[in-house]
């Protein structure tokens, strides 16, 4: 049975074609893993199918009476109420089922016998949907899955608007399970879950009786998911059957196939115009030139898709610091409330730090109280000498109408239009995506503009906040390759251990210093 229907789907943004007659079809119980590059579509398709954005042309048909849940990191939550109430609004409609229940008893003390055999027979009806809808285990379910993504941590009866982006994407995937739709649309849900959280959301989706579409650059946790693969390049959408790891066979040997079958095909057509040419002005073989070039003409050429720009980061490093990058004394770090007991902590100058832990126990919270940027609640930090720091926050608070081109020339304004088109071609932008906004960009790409910056300061320690979230496949084996051979310091914030393992010398476990309890 066909849950959704695309059909014939083109649309694009301006003279930048992202769909060109694209179809696809979502059948009952598939779990599909929606991959491809940066920039290719994967969040403009969600958009579509939900018609948050309108194509250009093709139609959207949705079956009768399906239950779309779809994890918007835009979406907006109400202010004032607390995490435990947005919760249990996902069972609003039982909720309004036992308004309309009560309001029926209500009325039963004045009718007839008549009318009131009929209200029992409909408040009857009512409370059997609510009991068959768990409506008196609500309160369990919440507490279950807000248990699961590590919300009881940060505190149920905390008003959302005191939540960071990270915590507030929590709450928002949280109430999408709770409504447990037939489909899930999930636009890179884990990142900003830790590793803990990772693996139950693994579970619940392993268990997961209806269908889901995900779009997630962590491929472990793709991986082992999904059971099919749709695949968004130059314009098209390709199904794969199987995992990532299948897709990665099928897809090159594909690849190998056409290139094998384009290189035969360029040496009979260069064949054949060698004989047009030299045959076409003689009398005698002619009819023979004539027939070779109607052969050209009719044959169906093969086209090989253009490569896409790669990635290629190189940390630039200014001179050597001192031994000590920074040395605190009884620090304690938060805002209103104290989140870490007293910290005597040291970097060295080589060292390659991770900081782990659970979200919500300030982690980037000991970033900014090292930078300077909000002030311990006691205690200090002394920067070493000769720092030359980078920064890559994971949460930008600025929106921009610059264009990428702006963006970087704001910061780098000694550079050439050349030098800045070369340094964002070189963190895998197109031509396309270097004239446009950055706000119209994908998570992606606006980290690689941000990484643009990143790679052309010259600096002896890198502190990266989550520098992963967003990125592809090719753009995050590339920045771990480069940070791998950086031969500053880095002290990074990663909740991919994959990701990370090879690259750091040390990892500082948060959960040991942390005033929450687990």
């Amino acid at each position: 049975m066909s849950l959704l229907t695309v059909n014939n789907l083109t649309h694009g943004f301006g003279d930048r074609a992202i769909f060109e007659d694209v179809s696809f079809r979502l059948l009952k119980g598939e779990h599909i893993g929606l991959i491809g590059a940066n920039g290719e579509g994967k969040s403009s398709f969600m958009n579509i199918i939900t018609n948050k954005l309108e194509p250009d042309v093709g139609t959207i048909t949705w079956s009768k009476r399906v239950r779309i849940g779809y994890l918007d990191q835009h979406a907006d939550l109400k202010e004032g109420m607390s995490m435990r109430d947005v919760l249990r609004t996902a069972f609003q409609y039982l909720f309004d089922i036992e308004t309309e229940m009560n309001e029926l008893f209500a009325k039963m003390g004045d009718v007839g016998p008549e009318e009131l055999e009929e209200l029992l027979e409909e408040t009857g009806q009512l409370q059997e949907a609510l009991t068959n809808n768990d409506f008196y285990t609500i309160d369990a379910k919440v507490e279950e899955i807000a248990n699961g993504l590590g919300l009881d941590e940060i505190g149920l009866e905390r008003e959302v608007d005191d939540l960071s982006g990270g915590q507030r994407t929590k709450v928002l995937l949280a109430k999408l399970l709770l409504e447990k739709p037939d489909i899930l649309l999930l636009d890179e849900p884990t990142n900003y879950l830790d590793v803990e959280h990772i693996e139950w959301l693994k579970k619940y989706l392993l268990e997961y009786d209806h269908a889901f579409i995900l779009i997630s650059h962590d491929i472990p946790f793709l991986n082992s998911v999904v059971n099919l693969i749709y695949h968004m390049e130059n314009q098209q959408l390709t199904r794969y059957p199987g995992d990532y790891n299948e897709f990665l066979r099928v897809h090159d040997m594909k690849k190998q196939q056409l290139e094998s079958a384009y290189k035969k095909q360029q040496k009979e057509i260069a064949s054949l115009k060698t004989f047009v040419a030299k045959n076409k002005a003689n009398a005698a073989t002619s009819k023979l030139a004539t027939s070779r070039q109607k052969k050209l003409d009719k044959m169906d050429v093969i086209e090989l898709d253009s490569e896409k720009p790669k990635p290629r980061f190189h940390f630039k490093e200014s001179r050597t610091p001192g031994k000590y990058l920074f040395e605190t004394k009884d620090l304690v770090i938060g805002y209103d409330e104290p989140l870490s007991r007293s910290l005597n902590l040291e970097m060295e100058r080589g060292q390659k730090i991770a900081l782990s832990g659970a979200n919500g126990i300030g982690k980037t919270t000991l970033l900014r109280s090292i930078l300077g940027e909000i002030n311990p609640v006691s205690g200090s930090v002394q920067l070493g000498e000769n720092l030359h720091i980078g920064y890559f926050e994971q949460e930008l608070k600025e929106t921009t109408d610059r264009t990428c081109i702006e963006e970087i020339w704001e910061e780098f304004r000694h550079f050439t239009q050349q030098e800045v088109r070369r340094s964002l071609a070189q963190c895998g932008l197109t031509r396309k995506h270097i004239e446009s906004k950055v706000k119209v960009l994908s998570g992606g790409e606006k980290a690689k503009v941000r990484l643009c910056k990143l790679i052309n300061k010259e600096t002896n320690l890198l502190v990266l906040d989550e520098p992963t979230n967003h990125l592809d496949v090719d753009a995050k084996a590339e920045l771990k390759r480069a940070l791998k051979e950086y031969k500053g310091s880095v002290l990074l914030i990663s909740h991919e251990p994959e990701f990370y393992q090879d690259i750091v010398t040390d990892v500082w476990n948060c959960e040991d210093w942390t005033t929450k309890v687990f």
